[in-house]
């Protein structure tokens, strides 16, 4: 794609499969759209979360490179209903993103479902900004929060033990404005793990929330390894979640984690 801004809802038909897209550079190629979550629909009901993203994926193999995902809508109030608005959903295996911004306020990215790939890329938001049931690798990215009070970085929705869904953050970057969870348990058996990352002094010292749920407190898997920066401090984080050992680590800092090796072709 040429160097532009376009406006418009995209959605990749699920018979579509192994599309790459590559722009001219995240800052110069942009695909944006302004739906919320509350917006009314073609059918004369709300759009949803999931309607409501600016860029859709829904086939396999799909890739994108140096190319901006927006969803203009305003950052939202804490509390607002309605409000989400999402940048991209990707829901299908075997994807990678490469270069891209995602921007967006509450539920910027929607990491549906599958496995994916995200180097290199700058993803902001405000609430439940990294949110879905995928298994995916985050290598080399910054995550910038715009949360006018409060938010959450990421809401990973593992719903039971058998799932092998969750997200991994290696060697990324968190900074920002308000005051940030690294996550909240959407689902029971929620996995989130930040590894060789460095986290501005944004950070919640307690890290996690249970979703106002006192039982997902035993069923999570919340973990950091060797992290960085005034936010990492482990002594303040809830005991629910973990400092990790190099063995406790080892599976989620490699491509392994999102099996890479067998699919995954940059």
């Amino acid at each position: 794609m040429p160097a532009l801004t376009r406006t418009e809802k995209v959605n990749i038909s699920p018979l579509r499969a192994f599309v790459t897209v590559e722009g001219a550079g995240a800052d110069k190629t942009v695909v944006q759209w302004g739906d919320t979550a509350g917006m009314v629909g073609p059918w004369a009901r709300p759009l949803g979360t999931f309607a409501s993203a600016t860029f859709a994926v829904n086939s396999q193999y799909f890739v994108a490179k140096n190319i901006t995902f927006k969803n203009t809508a305003p950052v939202p109030r804490p509390g607002a209903l309605g409000k989400q608005g999402v940048a991209l959903r990707i829901s299908a295996d075997n994807a990678a993103f490469v270069g891209c911004n995602f921007v967006g306020g509450q539920d910027t990215l929607y990491d549906h479902l599958g496995r994916h790939y995200y180097r290199d890329c700058y993803i902001e938001g405000s609430v439940d900004f990294i949110f879905g049931n995928a298994l995916s690798l985050y290598e080399g990215c910054h995550v910038h929060a715009v949360a006018p009070q409060y938010g959450a970085l990421t809401a990973q929705n593992r719903k039971s033990l058998l799932d092998d869904t969750g997200f991994s953050f290696l060697n990324c970057r968190v900074t920002g404005s308000g005051a940030l969870y690294l996550g909240r348990a959407w689902g029971t058996f929620s996995r989130v793990v930040f590894a060789y990352t460095y986290m501005d002094n944004i950070i919640i010292p307690r890290g996690w929330y249970n979703w106002g749920d006192p039982t997902r407190e035993m069923t999570v898997f919340y973990g950091q390894y060797k992290c960085t920066g005034p936010g990492a401090n482990y002594a303040g984080r809830v005991d629910w979640s973990r400092e990790l050992t190099d063995e406790e680590a080892k599976p989620f800092i490699s491509l392994s984690f999102i099996d890479g090796l067998e699919w995954l072709r940059l």
